[in-house]
């Protein structure tokens, strides 16, 4: 199939980020809604409904920490063959997990088959966004003009509250319908829609051209035999990605996931009220996402980072106190605040930042690596530690806490690091991989 090289490519491959990762987090999104409010009592009915929804928040968890062997799968394949072929396959794995979620049989029919074949559905899940994230971000960063390339590269991050609204708002509109027949069947639908999204996915990433920095390497003959072994060998980089992510971790997966469950068992609201939350906030994220990464072009990336989790940490109680208050409208701007405005807006400088941290022949594997480490501890986990908390507690506010604990990590952090704004990401260092992968606090250059 013919690739795509009219118009401006560089901008042609942003929107195949943008759409390809939109299809993925879609999927892993629903899962996540899912959790929250039919899998506990369709695949885990035997327990009590606090602990089924525990147990269903750790196949939720389990995605995530699926996703480091994702990272490292397909970083080594994308480090060595090149990132389009990547993107595909795990667009692939991504779209068939996801619809044969929709095709199980659940508890009552075959026992604990069900539990054991969805937890095995959302580990493939896992490992698929794994290796995702990457491909989808260096492609775009990598085609990038040097002054647009936080820009270019947020498109993927963009991705993710277009797939949160999707998943949310089709979720949503099934959860209108009679209980007993969304509980039958009607929560099977937007699984099974993701065989649509699946098709366009893959019918535009086919079309787009290999990433022009893999392309230079390539010709140069210069891939690393060994990248996951040569970056791991200096990993201050890859733990420095992993903690910068602790905010976004644990705030994403509080306010999407867990802020659902909240409204509905604690607050008495209905699913779908519920769940427009995140579609209001996936909505505001996707405004935030590009002017952060305009900023971040502009400003540099570790002082827009530092701001937006900065702002993430000071809006933290007054958004729990708006969710409190069991007002809808209050609880919606609560997630337009928190997940729109805070979360989302780190995005805007993390794309290109991740990326400029690694050296080409390795960076596919650092940055998947990182990225999806912090995930796995972070995201995977918060769900689980905000049910907790609130069962302790009986209070929402000591997960306002846990924000603010997770964005003070993630500050320090990012006062350790280097600033990477205006480095030429299509020359490696001259001594190797190692150096690039363990830029120290004595590299700070922009502070």
């Amino acid at each position: 199939m013919a690739q795509m090289h009219s118009g401006n490519p560089a901008r042609t491959v942003a929107w195949a980020s943008f759409i390809g990762t939109a299809v993925e987090w879609y999927d892993f999104f629903l899962y996540g809604i899912a959790s929250a409010v039919v899998f506990s009592k369709l695949f885990f009915p035997n327990y009590d409904p606090l602990v089924g929804t525990l147990i269903s928040f750790s196949t939720f968890a389990v995605g995530y920490l699926a996703r480091p062997f994702g990272g490292a799968l397909f970083g080594h394949i994308g480090d060595r063959v090149g990132r389009k072929s990547v993107l595909v396959t795990t667009l692939l794995i991504m779209g068939v997990s996801t619809t044969l979620v929709g095709l199980l049989p659940t508890y009552d029919r075959i026992g604990i088959w069900a539990p054991i074949a969805l937890l095995i559905l959302r580990l493939l899940q896992g490992i698929a966004v794994g290796g995702e994230w990457g491909g989808a971000v260096l492609m775009a960063v990598e085609h990038a003009p040097p002054d647009k390339r936080a820009l270019y590269g947020s498109a993927a991050h963009m991705g993710a509250p277009a797939g949160l609204i999707l998943s949310t708002g089709t979720f949503a509109a099934f959860a209108l319908m009679p209980q007993d027949a969304f509980l039958a069947w009607g929560w099977r639908v937007p699984f099974l829609l993701s065989i649509v999204l699946l098709c366009v996915g893959l019918f535009i990433r086919l079309k787009i051209a290999e990433s022009p920095a893999f392309e230079k390497l390539k010709a140069q003959g210069g891939q690393s035999q060994r990248p996951v072994s040569d970056v791991l060998r200096s990993p201050g980089n890859i733990v420095r990605v992993a903690l910068l992510r602790c905010i976004d971790g644990v705030g994403s997966s509080t306010y999407s996931f867990f802020a659902a469950t909240y409204a509905v068992g604690h607050l008495g609201f209905s699913t779908s009220v519920s769940t427009m939350g995140n579609v209001i906030g996936g909505a505001v994220g996707l405004v935030s996402v590009p002017i952060a990464a305009r900023l971040s072009d502009r400003y540099g990336r570790r002082r827009v980072y530092m701001a937006y989790v900065t702002f993430a940490m000071l809006v933290v109680f007054p958004v729990m106190w708006l969710i409190d208050t069991g007002i809808p409208v209050l609880f919606w701007l609560a997630m337009a605040l928190g997940l729109g405005v805070a979360n989302y807006g780190q995005y805007g400088s993390v794309s290109a930042y991740f990326a400029e941290l690694f050296d080409t022949r390795v960076r596919y594997s650092g940055a998947s690596i990182g990225y999806q480490f912090g995930g796995a501890i972070f995201n995977g986990t918060a769900p689980l530690v905000a049910t907790a908390l609130t069962a302790w507690s009986g209070s929402i506010w000591p997960i306002g806490g846990f924000i603010a604990l997770s964005a003070v990590v993630s500050l320090a952090t990012a006062w350790l690091s280097p600033e990477t704004a205006r480095r030429d990401i299509t020359v490696d260092a001259p001594d190797g991989p190692a150096r690039s992968a363990d830029l120290g606090a004595g590299h700070v250059l922009g502070r």
